[in-house]
């Protein structure tokens, strides 16, 4: 009776452990490649009734791990369908960073507590659509400041 109980106090520590964590969301191999060539280019043309994508957090620059938070926001009765959701992070080539944000994405943003990255500037893209299939995009640079 007593080992079950011990071993049950090691499961619940190593389940609590693990849940603590910081995600990564980009590697160190991954910051090493190269910027894209010529300018980001960001598909906002006219008057648009697509939805929109705000980034919220983190603040100017941060250290490592931080917590990323973006807001959707769709108009005209639509809703954003969270299985739209694209983030890549902008380098020669492309980094598709959406499996890794997944579990973070709800209909009304991303709400990344621990997300860890090394230190650097990185351009990243979020693409995302509503239930009508308009698009909308937000492309913003996440500052690493070294620890």
């Amino acid at each position: 009776m007593k080992r079950h109980i011990l071993l049950g106090f090691i499961a619940a520590g190593l389940l609590f452990s693990g849940a603590s964590r910081a995600t990564p969301l980009i590697t160190e191999e991954e910051a090493k490649l190269p910027p894209p060539k010529g300018a980001v280019a960001a598909d906002r043309r006219g008057i648009m009734r697509g939805p929109k994508v705000e980034f919220v957090s983190p603040g100017d620059s941060v250290s490592s791990p931080m917590r990323l938070v973006l807001k959707f926001e769709s108009y005209g009765g639509a809703k954003i369908d969270p299985d739209s959701v694209k983030v890549l992070f902008l380098r020669t080539p492309n980094v598709d960073l959406t499996p890794r944000v997944k579990p973070f994405v709800q209909s009304d943003g991303i709400n990344m507590q621990d997300a860890e990255l090394p230190p650097g500037e990185y351009t990243v893209r979020v693409d995302i659509k509503d239930s009508d299939g308009r698009p909308g995009t937000a492309i913003f640079t996440l500052k690493v400041a070294p620890k």
